[in-house]
């Protein structure tokens, strides 16, 4: 275990190259890569959507939301490859493992909920789709992010990983919960057909029920491959003392991690035009 000044750090950070975690080859690449590709991405889906190239901020305000997380987890990435230099940003890095942690899944939650009374309790959703509810809802969700991020910065620095690996897990659970009864209530609206509907009109709202189940689909799984790694390795933590393996797992847990957050600004700009060059 590495020293910090002032305080000693007694348990590994998700993000973090202390503790278990020690810096290396591999894990620096990793927060370069993280840095280098993440930045550019996620800062062009935030511009075409501020610019209205895309459908307008009012229905992709959640996607905007997300891809201000995954910088906040870019620059995380950039101070972690800092933090053996300076180490007074080790602090810092842990305040925005909590806003992530917190922030991604829960943006990720609202554009599913959103999706499902879109299609199961349509007229709710018409009276809560102009921009001001979501604005509310983004806000709340950052204030929330905030108090979380406060929250792991001091559970890192006390004695108890125990205690935020469960913090991570029960979040975890309910976000993943919250978007398994959407995606299973779109399902079943997507078998049923309303009575008298003509072919046409069956056909388009069929359409936009599948579209909603595909979003709905894609979150959950990229949210399972994106956390569950970290819960597993945390356990393995609580449990197991060999270093060498639970390095291993950091590194395998980190990769996942960073590749699932680019799974909602490469499907947004694919359907934008933007990668055409590419076969999808």
């Amino acid at each position: 275990m590495e020293e910090i000044s002032n305080f000693t750090t007694p348990v590994p950070s998700p993000f973090s190259a202390y503790g278990f975690w020690h810096k290396g080859v591999v894990e620096m690449c990793l927060f370069v890569f993280s840095f280098l590709s993440g930045i550019p991405t996620h800062a062009y889906v935030i511009y075409l959507i501020v610019t209205g190239k895309g459908n307008g901020i009012a229905s992709e305000i959640f996607i905007l939301n997300l891809s201000v997380c995954e910088i906040l987890f870019s620059v995380n990435s950039l101070f972690n490859a800092l933090a053996e230099t300076f180490q007074s940003l080790i602090i810092f890095t842990w305040f925005l493992i909590g806003e992530i942690i917190t922030g991604h899944p829960m943006f990720q939650c609202l554009m599913c909920v959103e999706r499902y009374l879109a299609v199961v309790h349509p007229v709710i959703f018409l009276k809560f789709k102009p921009l001001r509810y979501r604005v509310i809802c983004c806000t709340a969700a950052w204030m929330i992010g905030f108090g979380s991020g406060l929250f792991c910065m001091f559970l890192l620095m006390s004695p108890n990983f125990y205690l935020y690996v469960w913090f991570y897990t029960v979040q975890f659970l309910i976000f993943l919960s919250t978007q398994l009864f959407c995606l299973l209530a779109v399902l079943r609206a997507l078998k049923q057909s309303g009575p008298g509907e003509r072919g046409r009109e069956r056909e388009e709202e069929n359409h936009i029920k599948k579209r909603a189940f595909h979003l709905i689909l894609i979150a959950t799984v990229s949210m399972i491959i994106r956390y569950a790694p970290y819960i597993i390795t945390g356990f393995f933590i609580v449990t197991l003392q060999d270093d060498e393996s639970i390095q291993v797992l950091w590194s395998v847990s980190y990769v996942c991690f960073m590749l699932a957050g680019f799974v909602q600004p490469v499907l947004y700009l694919h359907r934008m035009g933007k990668l055409s060059c590419f076969c999808f």
